[in-house]
């Protein structure tokens, strides 16, 4: 599990990744899992170099939002059962445990990335990419999506990457412990039913539909979309009261940037705020 020769530099937009597929345009970057002949699974040279990516998001003030998906039809297999469970059954314990720890630092920079990510779910979405789908901030499905958290079916707990802390949350304990003690899949219509997607759209529109989404959250104030997000998952661990007066602080912060000014003036002369996230 050696380190990937292929450091992350800045500017994202010039940043050619070996185990994915980057875009950057107009403010979004579009993450593409392009493994499609094994439906986009993941390899523990991809787990590093994503988590790279999205630690490095915090950096490039270019980037405003990410868009996660999968070429070919698919979004993620999961882990690579040649190139990842296999090697996994003949490591010892603190091999093991670097192992899983280094998979759920990539939910943790998804999660302390400042950028609000959406995830653009089609065809297969399970094991680790069901976790990546969970740890995005909002999830598109294409007709026909179907995502598992297949963790049992090997033989594993369903406490992967933050699944008991992140799918009740999402969808409620009931429901995710229903996922994560039977593995099954859960269906397009049951994840928007269940809040988990947002809405569903055809195979083709999904990725545009994502990206216009990304687009237009790009589009808003930088600093306040970045603290919503920062707030959204703070707010966790708060009460009702502390997270009033937080939510207070960060959104005194917010009227001392240039974009609430800018969108007052425009408002005051009826015009649409062009915000420069300052």
């Amino acid at each position: 599990m050696s380190r990937p020769a292929n450091p992350v530099t800045l500017p994202l937009a010039d940043y050619s990744p070996q185990h994915f597929l980057l875009a950057v345009v107009d403010g979004v970057a579009t993450v593409t899992l392009n493994r499609p002949e094994r439906k986009n699974p993941l390899t523990f040279e991809s787990y590093r170099e994503l988590t790279d990516f999205f630690r490095a998001c915090a950096f490039d003030d270019a980037v405003k939002t990410i868009v996660v998906s999968g070429a070919g039809g698919n979004f993620s297999s999961g882990g690579d059962v040649f190139e990842i469970i296999g090697p996994l059954v003949k490591m010892d314990t603190k091999g093991l445990t670097a192992f899983t720890r280094m998979t759920g630092d990539l939910v943790k920079a998804m999660r302390a990335c400042p950028q609000p990510i959406v995830a653009a779910v089609e065809g297969i979405c399970a094991g680790a990419g069901a976790i990546v789908a969970m740890a995005s901030d909002m999830r598109l499905a294409a007709s026909g999506a179907k995502v598992a958290f297949l963790f049992n079916k090997v033989g594993l707990a369903g406490c992967d990457m933050g699944a008991c802390a992140i799918l009740p949350r999402i969808i409620g304990q009931s429901r995710a412990s229903e996922l994560l003690y039977t593995g099954r899949f859960m269906t397009a219509e049951e994840g928007e039913r269940w809040g988990f997607f947002s809405r569903i759209v055809t195979p083709e529109q999904v990725l545009p539909q994502a990206q216009l989404l990304a687009k237009q959250i790009a589009e808003g104030p930088t600093f306040a979309n970045t603290m919503t997000k920062r707030m959204l998952a703070m707010e966790w661990a708060m009460s009702v009261e502390e997270a009033i007066e937080a939510e207070a602080v960060a959104q005194a912060l917010c009227m001392t940037t240039a974009d609430f000014e800018r969108a007052f003036q425009a408002f005051a002369n009826k015009v649409k705020p062009v915000f420069r996230g300052d």
